[in-house]
């Protein structure tokens, strides 16, 4: 998979989407602020945990804009093992064909 080009169009996706419903997205975004809002847990940890998430529910989408962001916080490939390695126990084989996947869109990312 190209995930650049992948995530281009998921963007594209969600802006049409985000026009027919602005409350929904304005909901969420306000969720999502405070999500990610500085706490206890630092940036990284919070994408890792996503990133469990979006492995978990089987969301491409949700997976490339979480290793998008790690590789954006400087997550090495050492790191993203290790949490897909815990990802995998946890998930199974479904989590495991998925973290394939998010070690491939981190390794285009990181290129």
């Amino acid at each position: 998979m190209n995930w650049t080009e992948f995530m281009g169009d998921t963007v594209k996706r969600v802006s049409v989407y985000e026009k027919e419903a602005p409350e929904t997205f304005d909901g969420f975004n306000t969720m999502a602020k405070r999500a990610k809002s500085d706490g206890v847990l630092g940036q990284k940890t919070k994408e890792l945990i996503a990133l469990g998430m979006a492995v978990s529910t089987r969301c491409d989408s949700c997976i490339g804009f979480h290793v998008r962001a790690l590789v954006n916080l400087g997550t090495t490939r050492a790191e993203m093992v290790d949490a897909l390695t815990m990802i995998t126990y946890m998930g199974g084989g479904p989590a495991l064909a998925y973290s394939s996947k998010a070690l491939e869109a981190f390794d285009e990312f990181s290129a």
